[in-house]
């Protein structure tokens, strides 16, 4: 399931979104013309689990937690997280404003990436990529548009049609594949694969901290204390 677009539009430009999407793009370009250099700007840039709880030092702990949000393995790992991003991130800054978007972003971008290493601790391979601070977008999207519909590309047997399907219904058939991944991945073998915990611990984090930053109703005609 690919998705296209969804039904809801923005009231103001969304121009963290961009500037997001934009330094992605930067980063990605400036890894394709490393050479062999690239492994060397992984590792550096990257999350490792086992440096992680090893290092001391703060900075040199929590420092890659948020550079590897910016750093990308391969150009259709890129397109993937940007595409969920220019379609979800919008309205969520729409929602939040645009300081507080980039605050909530960078916030459910380090939590998934702790809860990774909380779930693989011994593994030495770099951790990098944004969709663990997006798949909090998503949460907040479930959260605050429960009325949306995405249209999303479907393989059906040999074709692929454009559906139009509620946004709760798409993002928990998501959230439920990572849950599920992440389950089977507990104690199995490191594979270099997907860092399944860092979505689930990135929406996790990004459905609380929507019910707790969404306004709410304000009750006319009584009094309160």
């Amino acid at each position: 399931m690919i998705p296209l677009r969804d039904n809801v539009a923005s009231q103001r430009l969304p121009f963290v979104t961009y500037a997001i999407i934009a330094t992605n793009v930067a980063v990605f370009w400036h890894e394709m013309h490393l050479g062999n250099g690239l492994e060397r700007f992984v590792d550096s840039f990257g999350l490792i689990p086992v440096r992680f709880h090893r290092v001391h030092d703060p900075i040199a702990r929590f420092v890659p937690v948020f550079t590897s949000m910016f750093v990308h393995g391969g150009l259709l790992h890129l397109l993937g997280n940007m595409l969920f991003l220019h379609i979800f991130g919008d309205n969520v800054e729409d929602r939040l404003g645009h300081l507080r978007f980039l605050a909530f972003y960078l916030g459910c971008g380090a939590v998934a990436a702790i809860a990774q290493t909380v779930a693989s601790p011994h593994s030495a391979m770099p951790m990098v990529g944004a969709s663990g601070a997006i798949a909090g977008v998503t949460g907040a999207y479930f959260v605050m548009y429960p009325r949306a519909r995405v249209s999303m590309l479907v393989p059906i047997f040999l074709f692929w049609q454009i559906l139009e399907v509620p946004a709760v219904l798409f993002l928990l058939l998501w959230f439920a594949m990572q849950l599920a991944y992440g389950m089977v991945s507990l104690g199995g073998p490191e594979t270099g694969g997907v860092a399944w915990w860092a979505h689930v611990g990135g929406f996790g984090s990004g459905v609380i901290a929507a019910l707790c930053l969404r306004p709410r109703r304000r009750l006319r005609g009584i009094w309160v204390h």
